[in-house]
C-alpha cells in the first residue's frame, strides 16, 4: 500500500498542492498544538508564560536536529527512487530509523546536562529558571521519540507520502487538547504536575505518533522484509546520512542560535517583553504554515526529479513554488497585520504583553514574503544536494548580523525593543535577497544545461 505520488511524470503544479495541502493541513495542527499550551501555560501565570518563550529556543535544538536528519534522508532515499534504485531506497530507510535512534539517546544525555548552562545564557532566572528547566528535562527526557517521527516523516516524504503525518498531526493536536489540562490539573490516577504535565503529555503524543507512523511506513513497502540487524550501522550509509543531515542541522541550529540571540536582547526588557515575543513568533508559524506545506513539496520534487535528471521539471517546481508561495505570504501579512490586537488578546489578558506583541506583529508581518524566498530556496538546494550554501546563509542571518545590529538598533540608537523588530525584517530581507539571486542562477544554469541536453539528443537522431 504506498499513498505517495508519481513525482516523476505528474504535472508540477498538481504535484505541489497533492503534497504542500495535507502537510499545512497538519502543522496547522502542530502549530495549534504549540498554541494549546501557550494557552494553558499563561493560566498558570505570566512565569509559566515566560517560561515557554524560553524553552523555545533550547526546544528548537531537538527540531534542528530532527529536522536536519529529515531533510538529509529525504532528499538521499527520493535521489534513488528517482534513479530506479528501490532496494537502494530501503537500505537508506532502515539506516535513516537507526540514525535517529541514536542521535534521539546522544540527545536525551547532552540536552539534561546542557539545560542549566542553555538558560542561563538566555538570561532565566528565579522562578522562570525553575520552571524552564522542569519544563526542557522532561521533554529532553522524550527526545528519541521526537527524532523517530522526523525520521520515520522523511522515509514517507521520500515517496511523496504527506498524508499519513497530516494525519498523525491532525490526531496529535486532539491528543493534546485532552492531555494538558489533566496532566496539568491532575485527575483519574494522575497526580497535578503544572508545567511539566504540558511536557508529558507532549512526549506522550510523540510516542504513539511513533507507533503510528512506524506502521505507515511498512505498509508504503519502504521497510518491507525488515530485520533488526538492519538497525546495525553501515559506514557509508551513516556517512551520506551525515554529508546531507549535518549541515542541514547546523543551519537549522542557526535559527536556534537566531532565537538565543533574540531572546537574550528581548529579555532585557522584562519578563514581558519575552512573553510577547513568544506569542508573536506562534502567530507568525500560523501565518506561515501554508510555505511550510511547500516546502516539503519542493523538497520531494527536486529530489527525485533531480535523481531521475529530469532538469526542466526540477526548474519548473523552483519557478513554481517561488512564485506560488510568495502570492500567498502577501495575503498572510495584510492579514496578520490587520488582525494584530485581536489574535495577541487570544493568548493573554495582560495589556501590556498584548501591546508589546501587537508593535512586534506589526513590523515582523512584512518579513513574511522574505522567509518565504528563504525556505523555498533552502529547500531546492537540499534537494539537489548542496546543503553548504544555505548554511552559509543561516551562519549570516543567524549570528554574523544580529548581534552587531541588534545592538546598534537597540542600544547605539535607542530604538529599543523596536530596533530588534527592525533588526530581524533588515537582516532576513537581506538574506532572502542574496539567495534567491543564488538559486534564479542556478535555475537558468540548469535550464540552459536542460536544452543543451535535448538538443544534443536531436541532433544524434
Amino acid at each position: 500500500m504506498n499513498h505517495g505520488h508519481d513525482l516523476l511524470n505528474q504535472p508540477i503544479p498538481g504535484l505541489i498542492r497533492k503534497i504542500a495541502l495535507p502537510t499545512s493541513v497538519g502543522y496547522f495542527f502542530n502549530t495549534m498544538f504549540n498554541v494549546v499550551d501557550t494557552f494553558y501555560g499563561g493560566r498558570i501565570s505570566t512565569d509559566a508564560l515566560a517560561a515557554l518563550s524560553l524553552s523555545f529556543p533550547v526546544f528548537f535544538l531537538i527540531i534542528a536536529i530532527g529536522a536536519g536528519i529529515s531533510t538529509g534522508a529525504t532528499s538521499l532515499i527520493g535521489h534513488a527512487l528517482g534513479a530506479g534504485d528501490r532496494e537502494g531506497a530501503r537500505h537508506l530507510a532502515g539506516q535513516t530509523l537507526s540514525f535517529g535512534l541514536l542521535h534521539g539517546l546522544l540527545l536525551t544525555a547532552l540536552g539534561l546536562t546542557a539545560a542549566p548552562f542553555l538558560f542561563g545564557l538566555l538570561g532565566a532566572h528565579g522562578t522562570v529558571l525553575e520552571l524552564a528547566l522542569q519544563y526542557m528535562g522532561c521533554i529532553f527526557t522524550g527526545s528519541v521519540f521526537f527524532l523517530v517521527n522526523y525520521v520515520l516523516n522523511a522515509i514517507l516524504n521520500a515517496t511523496g507520502d504527506s498524508r499519513s503525518f497530516r494525519n498523525y498531526l491532525v490526531l496529535g493536536f486532539f491528543l493534546n487538547l485532552a492531555f494538558d489540562p489533566w496532566f496539568m490539573y491532575g485527575g483519574l490516577g494522575v497526580p497535578a504536575m503544572g508545567l511539566p504535565g504540558i511536557a508529558w503529555a507532549t512526549v506522550f503524543v510523540q510516542a504513539i505518533g511513533n507507533c503510528y507512523m512506524l506502521m505507515r511506513v511498512r505498509q508504503s513497502g519502504m521497510l518491507r522484509h525488515f530485520r533488526l540487524p538492519e538497525l546495525v550501522p553501515d559506514r557509508h550509509a551513516y556517512f551520506q546520512l551525515a554529508k546531507l543531515g549535518f549541515p542541514s542541522s547546523l543551519n537549522m541550529m542557526t535559527v536556534a542560535i537566531g532565537i538565543f540571540v533574540i531572546t537574550r536582547f528581548v529579555a532585557r526588557f522584562g519578563s514581558d517583553a519575552v512573553a510577547a515575543y513568544g506569542i508573536g513568533t506562534r502567530i507568525e508559524q500560523i501565518a506561515l504554515l501554508p510555505v511550510m506545506g511547500m516546502n516539503v513539496a519542493t523538497l520531494a520534487l527536486v529530489a527525485q526529479n533531480s535523481g531521475a535528471r529530469q532538469i526542466e521539471r526540477v526548474v519548473q517546481t523552483i519557478r513554481t513554488s517561488l512564485r506560488v508561495g510568495m502570492t500567498l505570504m502577501s495575503l498572510g501579512t495584510a492579514a496578520v497585520f490587520l488582525a494584530a490586537r485581536p489574535l495577541m488578546s487570544l493568548f493573554t489578558k495582560d495589556p501590556v504583553v498584548v501591546d508589546l506583541g501587537v508593535h512586534y506583529l506589526h513590523i515582523e508581518a512584512f518579513v513574511f514574503t522574505a522567509y518565504v524566498i528563504l525556505y523555498t530556496s533552502v529547500a531546492v538546494l537540499q534537494g539537489l544536494k548542496r546543503p553548504v550554501f544555505p548554511l552559509v546563509i543561516g551562519l549570516a542571518r543567524q549570528i554574523v548580523f544580529p548581534i552587531p545590529v541588534f545592538y546598534l538598533m537597540a542600544d547605539l540608537l535607542g530604538w529599543g525593543l523596536t530596533g530588534i523588530w527592525c533588526g530581524i525584517l533588515l537582516i532576513t530581507w537581506g538574506a532572502a535577497c542574496v539567495i534567491l539571486l543564488y538559486v534564479l542562477r542556478l535555475a537558468t544554469a540548469m535550464d540552459g544545461a536542460a536544452v543543451g541536453e535535448h538538443e544534443a539528443g536531436e541532433e544524434s537522431r
